[in-house]
């Protein structure tokens, strides 16, 4: 093990009903417990968030809600999970943002004293994006052997940006050279929006991606509560979003 170890270290990751520390939660957890003579234990529970997992979020995931219909709630899970980690230090990908914030909240929310000052905190995608940068002077390197000079300067960036594009498509046999296929390709998920607020279903139609509506179709919505409509209109969301509900709002009419 290339890893010196003074106390137990503890990878964890989190499945979640989604990705708001404050009001997602936790339906799978999994921790593998790594101490300094390298002997290893690990855990995972499956729990009942005690809330509906939406649609999109067991598509990442593959976990439902008839799968943690019978599985224990955090509380009853949490002192376990206290104290397979007391004592240790924490280690995740992408974990300070979001994994040891949601863990902290539903420790709390179960009436545990979780202290973060009791633990030194790795997040191995930071070390990741430090040591391989993942922004336009790395990828000029990478792809066209050549250092980005005046970067940030407007015109330097927009040319080498060209030339990593061209150069992606000779350095990759399966990526498309046409723009379309490109596009989709690019694409991680289609909004309505440009602000991705507004996505499409299975069947191409418009649903909310946020607020109490998240998840339904904005028709419908709007169909049944105009008054959210007109909530949205008077209030600070994106120009073009409005443009986008807008134009849905005019054909549920219809």
């Amino acid at each position: 093990m290339n890893l010196k170890l003074y106390k137990p270290l503890c990878t964890f990751d989190l499945e979640t009903t989604g990705t708001n520390v404050a009001k997602d939660r936790i339906v799978e957890i999994s921790i593998l417990k790594v101490n300094p003579d390298g002997s290893r234990e690990s855990k995972t529970w499956l729990v009942n968030p005690e809330m509906y997992i939406p649609r999109e979020s067991t598509e990442i995931h593959g976990i439902s809600d008839d799968d943690v219909k019978n599985a224990p709630t955090f509380r009853e899970i949490a002192p376990k999970v206290m104290e397979m980690i007391t004592g240790t230090d924490l280690a995740g990908f992408n974990s300070n943002r979001f994994d040891v914030p949601l863990l902290a909240e539903e420790m709390l929310r179960a009436g545990i004293d979780f202290d973060l000052n009791k633990f030194k905190l790795v997040d191995v995608q930071t070390i990741y994006h430090k040591m391989e940068p993942r922004n336009l002077t790395a990828a000029y390197n990478f792809y066209c052997k050549k250092t980005l000079t005046d970067a940030h300067s407007a015109e330097a960036d927009v040319l080498a940006t060209f030339e990593v594009l061209d150069a992606q498509i000779a350095h990759y046999d399966e990526l498309p050279n046409e723009v379309a296929a490109l596009s989709e390709f690019s694409t991680y998920h289609k909004f309505a929006d440009l602000a991705g607020m507004i996505r499409f279903d299975d069947d191409e139609k418009e649903v909310f991606a946020f607020g109490k509506y998240k998840g339904q179709r904005v028709k419908d919505v709007f169909q049944k509560d105009l008054g959210y409509y007109g909530w949205i209109q008077n209030a600070d969301f994106p120009l073009y979003t409005k443009k986008v509900l807008t134009a849905i709002q005019l054909k549920s009419r219809f």
